[in-house]
């Protein structure tokens, strides 16, 4: 048998929430949004919403009680349905939360996506006093909105906490205003840390066990100190309720894009400009980099762009930024955002077989990504015949009038072009298909299906299990490791 796992006693567990509550709930705030119905965003299904409940079910005439109650004045009437919008009006009130983060400036904090939109905005304290409210600014990307209190009257704020100090584990509170139902106070841990639920570049979410439900976003979500730590955004629901899987953004993400929104009304980035990848096995492999696959691949540096100027290449593996560790792919975009406009940052780089470091002056995030990335002309290639890639699956060649107009491709692309994928093949296995550009093998730019050729037998000749490939197509750049051999083949001689 091993050895037995070390016993950890359980302490400092609450035997009641209570004081915490009654001290926090004063900050809390329920935001209510005056929108039209076709500017609300669809397509997220946990943003704020009037409450509903299953026909017949014991909560239907509750609701259609709470919502007849507190509907404005002129929307709707007896016998509509919950959430739905008057046939005169045409305009919805939708709730959402939020907490005061500074008493002196009437500043409230909540998601972008409960603001969206609106035509009118009211806050709604703890004691039910309804107070108007403007946008300062919001930041659509993190999903952050700050709004001022428009009262004389004095009012209570939380202060953001170090999230890097809330682990699995730890205790959490929440309080929102779920369906509507203002003040409602729910416990629960930390259940993961840093997901990536895929609602964009900066995602970095803390996950909570405690209950969120729709009109819980834009609350906070409070360690045991009384320190707000994130602020609740979405939940995972087949079914619109609570199944214990709520998402919180990090309290040390949002801390400084409030205070640029307080400050500014905007939020100003750190821009690289680099397009990157996940580092595989089989790339960290074929590029001899030690330790396995981590950092982020540059499949293209963009010209002009500040890495390209700072003397970042394609092929380069980012392993560190600005003293802080690469440890994925998805990390990069977040450091390098939350880093200063025109700061000198140091990148450490795999080029070569080694670690390289050079200097990057970050520049600003172009409000138009497409705006920032090149378009210089090429110059013209030369014409050459369709070469087979025996092993690889994968017919190449050159770059002609015809086959531009055939694939739509760009003026300017370089490199050469794959005429035919064997659906048996390596390449097929990649998701390689005709149209794709080959622009590098091994980190070595080609022009011609000849060249291809040379290096993949030369790659072959030193006995190299893969082929790196940089891959232009439709969804942009990307590198492509090709088995060349298969899994027990001996070397050629």
């Amino acid at each position: 048998m091993g050895p037995a796992l070390a016993q950890t006693p359980m302490r400092d567990a609450p035997t009641s929430f209570r004081p915490l509550a009654q001290q926090l709930l004063p900050a809390v705030v329920s935001v209510q949004v005056t929108t039209a119905p076709t500017a609300r965003n669809a397509t997220r299904p946990d943003a704020p919403d009037a409450p509903q409940a299953p026909p017949g079910s014991p909560f239907e005439e509750f609701f259609r009680d709470f919502l007849e109650r507190n509907r404005p004045p002129g929307q709707g009437g007896p016998g509509q349905r919950p959430g739905q919008p008057s046939p005169q009006q045409r305009r919805g009130t939708s709730l959402g939360s939020g907490f005061i983060i500074d008493a002196a400036e009437k500043l409230v904090v909540t998601n972008n996506h409960v603001v969206e939109g609106g035509t009118e905005i009211n806050v709604v304290l703890n004691d039910n006093t309804t107070l108007p409210a403007e946008l300062v600014g919001t930041d659509p990307r993190t999903d952050i909105a700050v709004l001022r209190v428009k009262t004389d009257r004095q009012l209570t704020s939380v202060d953001f906490g170090n999230s890097d100090d809330a682990q699995v584990g730890d205790w959490v509170l929440a309080i929102g205003n779920p369906f509507g139902l203002a003040s409602s106070v729910s416990a629960g841990i930390i259940s993961a840390r840093s997901r990536d639920i895929r609602q964009g570049l900066y995602d970095d979410f803390i996950q909570t066990d405690a209950a969120i439900n729709r009109g819980n976003s834009g609350g906070p979500l409070f360690d045991m100190s009384g320190k707000v730590v994130g602020i609740n955004t979405a939940i995972y629901s087949p079914s619109g309720g609570s199944i214990g899987i709520g998402f919180a953004i990090p309290s040390n993400l949002a801390r400084g894009i409030v205070a640029q929104l307080r400050d500014g009304g905007r939020v100003r980035r750190g821009w690289l400009g680099v397009n990157i990848q996940q580092v595989t096995d089989e790339i960290a492999d074929s590029l001899g980099l030690k330790g396995g696959s981590r950092g982020a691949l540059v499949a293209r540096a963009q010209e002009d762009g500040p890495a390209a100027k700072g003397g970042i290449r394609n092929g380069d593996v980012i392993l560190r930024f600005n003293n802080q560790d690469v440890r994925e792919m998805r990390t990069l975009p977040r450091i390098v955002a939350e880093t200063r406009v025109g700061t000198e940052a140091p990148v450490v780089v795999w080029r070569d077989g080694k670690e390289e470091t050079v200097n990057v002056t970050i520049a600003e995030l172009p409000a138009d990504q497409a705006e920032a990335q090149a378009r210089g002309a090429s110059p013209a290639q030369p014409r050459s015949q369709v070469v087979e890639l025996p092993g690889l699956g994968l017919k190449v060649g050159p770059i002609t009038p015809e086959a531009r107009e055939r694939f739509s491709l760009r003026p300017e692309q370089r490199g050469v072009l794959i005429t035919d994928v064997d659906q048996g093949g390596s390449a097929a296995e990649r998701d390689l298909r005709p149209g794709d550009v080959i622009v590098e093998v091994q980190q070595e730019r080609v022009n011609t299906p000849q060249e291809v050729q040379t290096r993949i037998e030369a790659l072959r000749r030193q006995n190299r299990a893969t082929a790196l490939l940089l891959i232009e197509g439709a969804q942009g750049q990307r590198f492509v490791p090709l088995r060349l051999r298969e899994e027990g083949n001996q070397r050629r001689n």
